[in-house]
């Protein structure tokens, strides 16, 4: 676990989703192992018993340790010592069975790191948060984008003044996959995604508005204040947003803009950053992620990239990078800090020693309540014809 963990073995994963035709199951898979600080020995990768079966060699995961259900993993792990069972469950399944997969592995005092949007509803949200909290487990939530080594650069850059005060930020992710009814065509991918009963009360603002939203919070540590929203559905007959545009009033003055399309003719992955402050602005790509702009009235330019060694590097933002300038680190690295920031706290937690829950380098519990209430409140807004309505949760991360 590295020269300075206080337990002397790798973390054991179990992974729930991820069968055959899954794309975010393997990503979890990779990133979780990417550091070599845990490894995957068993998994619930299917609803399906005969599909959870079958998925197994995918992984490796031997046949003793491919469960069909959670109920089944849990009451075999649990007979198994410390050491040998399972740590921690990630969650990688579609939203309507985030919270009783959660709810069922918290209660049984495994950790958990689970996709977003966290729940189906923020009143799940909020039972988990409580559970989190009486149970004490490490919670964290795939908000993958906050662990790429420019944006955490960029997050302690801005939180320690060098922008200034910050007057506007703006965020949007644009795709273009769902531009057709590509759902009807037994898409798997497209159908939980725009089924109201699966993915909740929101389309594109669930599924990469929430990405959108949390970036904006992780980076400037604006509280937010209210949202005026409006949401719509450009392909006739689909039963949720696929596109939305919201803007945000933070506690401080601030505006924010979240913008979120899934039906842009063209744009794949195309997550977009920007921040407005006082002393300069920044702005940043996802599909370009190893550069970053700094803006200054009346100076150059300023390109920064993605350099462990140069001096313009923050602490934070080279404790995120794996290699040397010029070879390219992108979605998986990303991803697989985030496990890594999870992880020691997890090692804590095994070891018995205070962790912080709140303020962590990771999304974490009060991030997935935060994404949550986002959403209902964009959804009631833009229902009520992008009226200004209350953004800031009780158990927003502050």
């Amino acid at each position: 676990m590295g020269i300075n963990s206080p337990i002397d073995r790798k973390l054991n994963m179990c992974l729930v989703g991820g069968g055959q035709g899954s794309f975010i199951g393997r990503v979890h898979a990779t990133a979780a192992i990417l550091d070599l600080r845990a490894q995957l020995v068993a998994g619930v990768l299917s609803s399906n018993p005969e599909r959870a079966k079958a998925s197994a060699p995918d992984y490796d995961i031997a046949a003793d340790r491919a469960y069909t259900s959670m109920d089944e993993m849990m009451e075999a792990e649990l007979k198994k010592p410390v050491g040998e069972r399972v740590d921690f469950v990630s969650v990688a399944t579609p939203n309507h069975t985030h919270f009783p997969i959660a709810k069922a592995a918290i209660e049984k005092g495994f950790n958990v790191i689970c996709d977003k949007p966290m729940t189906f509803d923020l009143a799940q949200a909020e039972e988990l948060a409580k559970l989190v909290e009486e149970s004490g487990v490490v919670f964290g939530v795939s908000h993958n984008y906050t662990g790429y080594p420019l944006i955490r650069m960029a997050r302690e850059m801005i939180l320690s003044g060098e922008l200034g005060e910050i007057n506007a930020v703006r965020s949007e992710y644009i795709q273009g996959w769902l531009v057709t009814r590509l759902e009807e065509e037994d898409q798997k991918q497209a159908a939980w995604r725009t089924d109201p009963k699966k993915s909740g009360i929101a389309g594109s603002f669930g599924d990469i508005g929430t990405h959108a939203y949390n970036l904006q919070r992780y980076v400037t540590g604006l509280l937010p204040d209210t949202v005026s929203c409006n949401l719509k559905i450009f392909a006739p007959g689909r039963k949720l947003d696929d596109y939305g545009h919201a803007v945000i009033r933070y506690e401080n003055g601030a505006l924010g803009t979240v913008t979120a399309s899934q039906i842009t003719h063209g744009r794949e992955n195309d997550l977009k950053l920007e921040v407005d402050g006082t002393k300069g602005s920044l702005s940043w790509c996802q599909e370009e992620p190893n550069k970053m702009i700094i803006r200054r009235n009346g100076q150059p330019h300023a390109l920064y990239t993605r350099d462990p060694n140069a001096p313009y590097m923050n602490e934070t933002g080279a404790a995120a990078c794996r290699l040397p300038s010029g070879h390219p680190e992108a979605f998986f690295e990303a991803f697989a800090n985030v496990y890594r920031a999870v992880y020691d706290n997890m090692v804590k937690r095994i070891a018995g020693e205070a962790f912080e829950k709140t303020n962590t380098i990771y999304p974490n519990i009060h991030d997935g309540v935060e994404g949550m209430y986002f959403i209902q409140q964009c959804v009631g807004s833009s229902e009520e014809n992008g009226s200004w309505v209350p953004l800031k949760h009780a158990l927003a991360r502050r």
